[in-house]
């Protein structure tokens, strides 16, 4: 016979189109950070995201998802190319840089990387994309970029994580 759930452990239904308790829910899935940079006429452009995952090894995508209303959104939608980094445990002042100033670059260590998209230094990895596609997905867009050059950090390194709206690090259990 199968084990009961008490009545703490039963899920509480909630209508898909009540924005915030779905917005709770999507919160309980921990993710990775990274911050997306591109290069504008403007100068350099960045934006903190948890909305990216890998896609296809042949050939080699990724995709993110930046909201539509962002100031940042068109850039991005219109970028040729861009690149992604995978943020590090240290890095969490990075994310929330980036989360807010976009155009400002000032104390962050960065080169020119491939296809001209800003390449952050210290991240974990860094994915130089070609613009594969972009599609609309309601209050957002899906990038889909092809990985034209890649970089991983040597060493070791544990990956800067985000869940229900905190920031956090991976804790293994043993």
């Amino acid at each position: 016979m199968a084990p009961h759930a008490s009545m703490t452990d039963t899920l509480k239904p909630f209508a898909p189109d009540d924005g915030a308790a779905l917005r709770s829910a999507f919160g309980r899935f921990g993710t990775g950070v990274t911050v997306i940079t591109t290069q504008t006429p403007h100068g350099p452009l960045g934006m903190t995201a948890n909305s990216f995952s890998s896609v296809s090894l042949d050939p080699p995508l990724v995709l993110w998802s930046p909201a539509i209303r962002s100031k940042r959104h068109d850039a991005f939608a219109e970028a040729a190319s861009f690149c992604i980094h995978i943020l590090g445990d240290d890095q969490r002042a990075l994310a929330l840089h980036f989360a807010s100033q976009g155009h400002d670059f000032t104390g962050h260590l960065w080169e020119e990387g491939p296809q001209g998209a800003p390449q952050l230094n210290g991240c974990l990895a860094a994915f130089h994309c070609d613009t594969y596609a972009v599609h609309p997905a309601g209050d957002h867009s899906i990038i889909v970029g092809r990985i034209t050059h890649a970089a991983e950090r040597s060493g070791t390194g544990a990956g800067l994580l985000f869940d229900q709206g905190r920031f956090g690090a991976f804790t293994p259990k043993d």
